[in-house]
């Protein structure tokens, strides 16, 4: 229905527009609600890792994928991730090659993550499971999925956005919720807040109070030496375009300019145009997410290859607080699956 999420979902209280929509955010919450609940289809013969979010919308599972696969690599596993690869063509089960797939193929995230390992996309997660396990993985970090009961989970990781946390509690249209929170929480194993406390505090507590594990992470840059210091055109099309634009100025560049675009955005011409030419006009360097970055790279359009060639790329990584929680709840995955199968 919305192309970018609405700010009213984001109101504590929720506006005219979200009660006139509660009809149906009362009916979808109720189908949605139920069918977690469903029997999973498939059991996986090696652990599955849910990394999910109660809303729509970006809370960092990208990157968080990305540092539980090296917490996992380096405890000796073989971590595969599965996704279903969305805005791509591709239905799968496939291996995601990054030299010969595009965006359009599997999906901007799909790509960022076929760039550490071994990345399957599949709109069926158990046939996706499948083909990873034929492959050799020893164990799977499902990106996304946690509202879905296709494949059984052994632990499902929950990230709540600081800034954010449940908006107005409000399943979609209403608001941002992708299933009600009785449901979501009775399936969550391990809540985690990106980015400190704040309005996440009282999801963090009914967490607790359900005796669900928490734990805290936030989001850093990497690499910030191609722009502290520049004046900047920041440019986005993720769920949370404001937290990029923090990250910007956390790598101690100045945004003299900064332009959203919706998750997962494709840009046209005309698009890459206006940028490119603000950018000159004004004497600024583009920079944006990589993301982005990897929509802009697969495009032959020459006005998009322009762009491409002046941006600079913000990579961020997650980063655990304590992680205490996170470490507890990986060593207990052993006995978790072979009680479970």
């Amino acid at each position: 229905m919305f192309k970018k999420a609405p700010d009213f979902w984001w109101r504590t209280w929720p506006s005219l527009t979200a009660v006139l929509l509660f009809p149906f955010s009362l009916f979808y919450g109720l189908i949605s609600g139920l069918r977690m609940f469903k029997a999973p289809r498939a059991s996986a013969f090696i652990p599955v890792i849910c990394v999910g979010n109660f809303t729509v919308g970006g809370t960092g599972k990208t990157p968080f994928s990305l540092m539980l696969w090296e917490h996992l690599h380096k405890m000796g596993h073989n971590p595969a991730f599965l996704l279903r690869g969305y805005g791509g063509r591709l239905k799968g089960p496939v291996e995601v090659d990054v030299k010969r797939h595009r965006y359009t193929d599997v999906g901007d995230e799909a790509l960022l993550l076929a760039r550490k390992a071994m990345t399957i996309v599949s709109a069926d997660r158990p046939k996706g499971a499948k083909l990873a396990e034929q492959l050799g993985a020893t164990i799977i970090i499902m990106d996304d999925g946690f509202q879905n009961p296709s494949l059984k989970k052994d632990l499902s990781i929950i990230l709540v956005d600081s800034e954010t946390a449940i908006g107005n509690g409000l399943c979609t249209p209403a608001g941002p919720l992708r299933a009600p929170m009785w449901a979501q929480m009775a399936k969550a194993d391990l809540v985690i807040s990106v980015g400190g406390a704040k309005r996440s505090a009282a999801v963090i507590n009914r967490a607790k109070a359900k005796n669900i594990a928490t734990d805290q992470a936030h989001i850093a840059p990497m690499f910030t030496s191609g722009i502290d210091g520049e004046d900047v055109l920041a440019f986005a099309g993720i769920g949370r375009p404001q937290k990029f634009f923090n990250s910007v100025e956390e790598a101690g560049a100045t945004i003299k300019q900064r332009i959203e675009f919706p998750d997962h955005h494709p840009f046209s011409t005309e698009e890459a145009e206006a940028l490119y030419l603000a950018a000159l006009e004004h004497d600024l360097l583009p920079v944006t997410t990589s993301k982005d970055f990897v929509r802009l790279k697969h495009n032959e359009d020459t006005m998009i290859s322009k762009l491409t060639a002046k941006t600079a790329v913000l990579e961020i990584e997650m980063k655990m607080d304590d992680g205490k929680a996170l470490a507890d709840a990986i060593d207990l995955l052993p006995n978790q699956l072979y009680s479970n199968k």
